[in-house]
């Protein structure tokens, strides 16, 4: 059995039939619970009540294609791992197909081994985005009980004589903070990617968003490229790539920053080490 096929759910799709069983086998010889699906359609229905690590995919179908089908799977589910199978292989269509966020691209006839290997990292890759997002969640809970904290004082203050539109204003005010968090000049809420600085709401990219917040956890030292390119996009590489990875997500969140009015040196880069937030 795989190291990592335990429990694995993978969804095979195919609208051949002898691929899809051989494919299927190939898979669940090594321990993995797999799913088919002759169509994107019947795809999509399945993947509505049923959780799976791994979508395998050909991309030539009838109906919604492979390409179509990746790129509804990452409107609803940005963290979803997609493979791409084809036996007609285009550069265009590669280049495609991993801009959308496919995570391998495979030549049919291929190899069992290579179904299986490249079904296994992508395994890897799900498990590790959905550690970063329960860790990130926490991070979350703990800022907004922080900040829930912060306003505990105000609100015992409060003893209820005061005037009925004192009263609703005061609720109204909790209300709208306890859905979101403070970091020094910005406004921070999670359910939106969205923060404020004032009255300007700035919108983020969910790796931006997550950026933000694992380096507001981590504030008070400096987070190695490496490390912020495994917690915030789900998958390891060396430092010196993971520095290309994340220069142009902490550029952009420096941008909109400084558009917002806010200083974007609340990002600090420490030359050959990595990102800190600036106390």
């Amino acid at each position: 059995m795989e190291a990592n096929s335990e429990n694995a759910h993978v969804l095979v799709v195919d609208d051949e039939g002898a691929i899809r069983y051989s494919v299927s086998k190939t898979l669940q010889r090594v321990g993995y619970n797999v799913g088919e699906a002759a169509s994107g359609e019947d795809a999509l229905e399945m993947m509505s009540g049923q959780y799976y690590d791994v979508v395998l995919t050909d991309i030539r179908m009838p109906g919604l294609t492979g390409v179509e089908l990746l790129k509804r799977i990452k409107e609803a589910e940005p963290d979803a791992v997609v493979i791409l199978m084809t036996g007609y292989a285009s550069l265009g269509t590669a280049v495609e197909s991993l801009r959308l966020g496919a995570h391998d691209y495979l030549i049919k006839p291929s190899s069992s081994q290579d179904i299986r290997q490249s079904v296994a990292r992508g395994i890897e890759r799900a498990r590790n985005l959905r550690r970063r997002r329960e860790l990130l969640d926490l991070i979350r809970s703990n800022l907004r009980e922080l900040t829930t904290a912060d306003i505990e004082p105000a609100r015992m203050n409060f003893d209820g004589s005061g005037q009925p539109e004192q009263a609703e204003a005061a609720a109204l005010a909790t209300e709208q903070t306890s859905n979101s968090m403070t970091l020094g000049p910005l406004t921070i809420y999670p359910g939106r990617y969205q923060i404020a600085v004032g009255d300007r709401d700035i919108d983020l990219t969910p790796t931006e968003f997550d950026l933000l917040l694992y380096l507001a956890a981590h504030r008070g030292r400096v987070v190695p490229c490496h490390e912020l390119v495994r917690e915030v996009r789900g998958y390891a590489v060396d430092e010196a790539e993971a520095r290309e990875v994340i220069r142009p997500h902490v550029s952009n969140l420096r941008r909109k920053l400084k558009i917002a009015g806010q200083d974007s040196d609340l990002i600090v880069n420490v030359r050959g080490i990595g990102y800190r937030l600036n106390e």
